[in-house]
């Protein structure tokens, strides 16, 4: 039995290192320091996806939310997407200074994952939103804070509740 495990366990070092990583070059995913250099060209705010290679949450997130094509056209249409590996130590600047994106996951207060962080153009921070969030739900997140709500003071649970009355929400 102890061969069967000698050979079992370079094969699943093989296949995991072979399994494709949620790489920030695909799906017009940014790493950290050209998603804030975009957004500050084009003026559109930043979501932050920050996952860790092992969270089952994170990649159902990337399979039932972020690969829904309405998602994903509105993303593409009103956000920067940058992704961001909470255990990783690749470099990146924020503010000035130089983090990894380790550290600058945890300047952000990070503590489960994945979590969802949005920022405006400019970089400046908006929200944290932790956790998995349902396809329909996370459109209505992207729509309050890509359609401007945020900025115009109304409460998310204010927008939330007009807008399943079919109402625009006011502004406050």
């Amino acid at each position: 039995m102890k061969m069967a495990i000698r050979i079992a366990l370079p094969v699943l070092v093989a296949i995991a290192a072979a399994a494709p990583a949620r790489a920030a070059e695909t799906g017009g995913w940014r790493a950290w320091d050209e998603g804030l250099h975009q957004a500050g060209a084009s003026g559109r705010p930043v979501l932050v996806d920050v996952y860790t290679d092992w969270c089952g949450w994170c990649k159902r997130m990337d399979r039932d939310v972020y690969a829904r094509p309405e998602v994903k056209s509105y993303l593409g249409r009103k956000f920067v997407i940058v992704r961001l590996n909470a255990e990783a130590a690749d470099a990146a600047q924020y503010e000035g200074k130089a983090y990894t994106e380790r550290s600058l996951a945890a300047r952000f207060r990070v503590t489960g994952y994945p979590t969802t962080i949005f920022l405006t153009s400019a970089g400046e921070h908006l929200a944290n939103v932790p956790g998995y969030v349902p396809a329909d739900r996370f459109l209505l997140l992207l729509h309050y804070i890509g359609d401007g709500w945020l900025d115009k003071g109304v409460t998310f649970d204010d927008y939330v509740k007009k807008t399943a009355d079919g109402a625009e929400p006011d502004e406050h």
